[in-house]
């Protein structure tokens, strides 16, 4: 697959966030992105080797990738951004709440105040999105927002993850989670690889989920999503 790079958002730091768009072009595009939280270095790395094993292949899919979303985050090795706001609780759904349960989950002064998450909802402005992969790090399970489940059994088949399509006394009002279903009739599989705390290494989780995420890849259950 070829690749282009898109034009940059700029963090709160003005960092540059990159994104890349397959040549191919389309209705609608499969986003894979990782990175929302920055301390979440297990997804960001899983999507480098899905990323560079995509430009090895022939696949003909719209695809919209951005490796690291909360550039700043991950430089400091933090959850949230360099305004201490957690990106998957400041999206403007209708759950969206200025509560602040804890720290590591502050949803912003209001709903989309973060240059991080304003770039993103530009692209999918310009790009719409048919399904989005968002990879996390946390407890080895795939959560699926909207119709999606058919992705997620898929993986699950491969990696034997649990699959849910609500995480039980885990609200996550402002999530992308939310906002995808709600707002752009648009599915999300939030996929949370396991921590290194766990004992895998990187690579380790890697191959751990390589077969499933390129059975994935090249599945007619996901060009049914994407190109339908």
């Amino acid at each position: 697959m070829n690749f282009i790079e898109l034009k940059s958002g700029l963090s709160v730091e003005g960092a540059k966030i990159k994104a890349y768009k397959s040549d191919v072009e389309g209705a609608g595009y499969f986003y894979l992105m990782a990175g929302v939280h920055g301390d979440e270095v297990e997804g960001v790395y899983v999507l480098q080797q899905l990323f560079e094993w995509l430009k090895k292949q022939d696949i003909e899919l719209p695809m919209i990738v951005i490796p690291i979303q909360n550039v700043d985050g991950y430089r400091a090795g933090t959850r949230v951004n360099s305004n201490g706001v957690d990106l998957n609780r400041n999206f403007p759904t209708k759950s969206w709440s200025p509560v602040v349960r804890a720290a590591k989950y502050h949803p912003g002064t209001h709903a989309l105040s973060e240059p991080e998450n304003i770039y993103l909802l530009s692209l999918f402005k310009k790009y719409a999105p048919r399904l989005i992969f968002s990879l996390h790090s946390w407890k080895p399970m795939i959560n699926y927002n909207g119709a999606c489940k058919d992705i997620a059994e898929l993986l699950a088949a491969h990696n034997h993850y649990i699959t849910c399509d609500d995480i039980e006394g885990h609200p996550t009002p402002g999530s992308l989670g939310d906002y995808g279903p709600q707002e752009m009739n648009c599915p999300v599989l939030t996929f949370e690889c396991p921590l290194l705390e766990s004992g895998l290494g990187l690579n380790e989780i890697w191959e751990e989920n390589r077969a499933g995420m390129q059975a994935m890849m090249v599945s007619d259950i996901l060009k049914k999503h994407i190109l339908n």
